[in-house]
């Protein structure tokens, strides 16, 4: 509520700074999704409700975090969540359907994570919603013809927590199918699920998915990986000495206390 971004960077920065020097080089923020609906309980996560704000929001996020150059020991990747339309979950209930009409997609709720993309965004994580009847991760009109077509993003996506394997709740087949679905879609990496461990072996000997999307899938991780510098330097963020000396520091921990001063909002 501030409309501080010089602050919201800032803030994205210090905790780029910190996760790198303890050996972290990629985060899963900033979460953009637009919320109006109070009832969904992740309502406090984003920037709120309008789409200008949040775009901005999302910006400095990204820029806090990334820097102007990922190879740096001190700036780390970001991934823009949840793509998309997370927010606007039925009635609040996370992963629940959107169904929602283009004009207002495009207009209201689409806005953050394309000025996310706009300003770098190495990753996007997918999210646990269907959107017009088909889920996120296994929607190949978003994550291929919006996400990469029009929005020319060109890092790697990745699902939420077992989003793959969520999918077959929602009526769209067995875990092979699924997994299927999602590759072919352009979902990249497969979060904590498996789904593409044991299933895309037996689906490409089946000619279900090709060799191509799996070769497409892995350059993109690999690319991202090469655009931190792990090629050059596997172990670049493991250094202890930054881990004693540039964590939880007097000079950060004022910072934040500068913000927070700045930030409070009082709701009568």
């Amino acid at each position: 509520s501030s409309w501080d971004m010089n602050l919201i960077e800032k803030s994205a920065r210090i905790a780029a700074q910190e996760a790198s020097a303890d050996g972290i080089c990629w985060t899963y923020s900033p979460m953009v999704d637009i919320a109006r609906d109070p009832r969904w309980g992740r309502i406090a996560e984003g920037a709120g409700e309008d789409a200008y704000l949040g775009s901005r929001v999302a910006e400095a996020y990204v820029k806090g975090y990334q820097g102007d150059d990922l190879k740096k020991n001190n700036t780390i990747m970001s991934c823009v969540k949840h793509f998309a339309l997370y927010g606007a979950a039925e009635a609040g209930r996370d992963y629940n359907t959107t169904d929602m009409s283009l004009v207002r997609m495009y207009n209201e709720y689409l806005p953050p994570y394309k000025a996310a993309v706009d300003a770098g965004a190495g990753s996007i994580m997918t999210s646990f919603n269907d959107i017009n009847g088909i889920p996120a991760t296994g929607n190949r009109w978003l994550m291929t013809e919006v996400l990469r077509n029009q929005w020319k993003f060109n890092g790697f996506v990745v699902t939420d927590f077992t989003a793959i394997n969520e999918m077959m709740a929602h009526g769209m087949g067995d875990l092979q199918t699924v997994s299927a679905l999602a590759l072919h879609a352009g979902t990249d990496m497969d979060m904590v699920g498996e789904a593409y461990l044991s299933t895309l072996e037996k689906s490409l000997s089946e000619q279900k998915v090709t060799l191509e999307e799996i070769d497409l899938a892995c350059r993109r991780i690999l690319e991202a990986k090469y655009d931190l510098g792990l090629f050059e330097d596997p172990y670049k963020y493991c250094d202890e000495n930054r881990a004693a000396t540039e964590i939880a520091t007097i000079e950060n921990m004022n910072v934040a206390r500068d913000i927070a001063a700045q930030t409070f909002v009082l709701l009568k």
